[in-house]
């Protein structure tokens, strides 16, 4: 499936890689977790924080990005259960219409489609929290996300649709540009439905391996006689320690 791009953001997808692919530890763990964290991080060579301080001002200074995305995954495992929440008396019309109580120069959007991750932190008065979800999020969650006065948008009906999100992001908070630091789950879906435009990858030089580990890109496999997505390199810049920022085109 090829989508519209004229209807939609820019995706620059951005992301921070072992040379074996990997951009976590394990599934069971979390990035933001203060001991995974320091592990993950502390396996960096000391050329890789300037690397991806050049990453970031280049794809702002040629793109201008309001739009930071990322997955549930990186808040709450597969498998977690979040604390439950009231039922609420709202109509189900009522709460599946978009809720945009306010605007931000800038956003992170989170897609959140089963409605797990219970926020803590709503952004500032820079940049603001904003949710994903679908027809079938919970009713409560989104009662929540209103009592919380954190946005959200409705995109999809039994999951969330990536190309409707990202035409919705443009057509109603104007966004031109997103960049997805999102883990391989979401970048792989992005992917899959031809809306990836854009590829930064620093690579560090470290091994972590093992089945199932996230990667890049994650998902189902190919199909059958499918042929890989193309891409043409702009430019590679080598850090004295062995990290790699690769910058790449998707082609066609």
């Amino acid at each position: 499936m090829t989508a519209d791009r004229s209807a939609r953001p820019r995706v620059v997808v951005s992301v921070i890689a072992t040379a074996d692919g990997r951009v976590a530890l394990n599934r069971a763990e979390r990035l933001l977790d203060e001991d995974a964290n320091r592990r993950w991080r502390g396996a960096w060579p000391s050329d890789t924080a300037d690397l991806l301080s050049a990453r970031s001002a280049a794809i702002d200074q040629r793109h201008h990005p309001t739009v930071v995305l990322e997955g549930s995954g990186t808040f709450v495992a597969d498998d977690e259960e979040p604390p439950p929440l009231p039922s609420t008396t709202a109509t189900a019309a009522e709460l599946r219409t978009d809720f945009l109580p306010f605007r931000t120069p800038r956003w992170f959007v989170v897609v959140d489609g089963r409605g797990r991750v219970r926020w803590t932190h709503k952004g500032d008065a820079e940049t603001s929290l904003l949710v994903l979800t679908c027809g079938s999020t919970p009713l409560p969650y989104l009662a929540h996300l209103r009592r919380e006065r954190i946005p959200y948008l409705v995109a999809g009906a039994e999951r969330v649709d990536l190309e409707a999100a990202l035409v919705a992001l443009r057509s109603d908070l104007g966004a031109e540009c997103v960049v997805s630091e999102a883990g391989g789950g979401l970048n792989g879906a992005l992917l899959r439905a031809g809306l990836v435009d854009e590829l930064h990858v620093v690579t560090v030089p470290v091994l972590v391996g093992g089945l199932g580990t996230p990667s890049v890109v994650d998902g189902p496999p190919l199909d059958v006689g499918a042929s890989p997505v193309r891409l043409t390199s702009v430019g590679v810049e080598v850090g004295a320690d062995g990290s790699i920022w690769a910058h790449y085109e998707v082609s066609g």
